[in-house]
């Protein structure tokens, strides 16, 4: 995952117990394989701002922008990607 200079991300906890992130913009940019979204154990998460995940030649695993508040195991979402590249933009 490659992170600009202007995007922070916060995580605070470890491996297994509770998680809290987040996020205040991320470019994530995976051209042959997955963008994956690992939950482990109970997670808070708030997504103020996530943009350009693109995907070219595998899946995109979409983060689920709008959640404030997910506690509990979470799934990952996953269509394939037509054409060159697939794109997401949320405020």
């Amino acid at each position: 995952m490659n992170m600009g200079q202007d995007r922070q991300m916060q995580m605070i906890g470890g491996n297994g117990g509770n998680q809290f992130r987040q996020y205040a913009g991320q470019n994530a940019w995976n051209l042959n394989g997955y963008n994956e979204v690992q939950n482990v154990g109970n997670q808070v998460a708030q997504n103020l701002r996530v943009q350009n995940i693109r995907n070219q030649n595998g899946l995109i695993g979409v983060l689920g922008n709008g959640i404030q508040n997910q506690i509990g195991n979470g799934n990952l979402v996953a269509v394939r990607a037509e054409g060159n590249a697939a794109g997401q933009n949320a405020n």
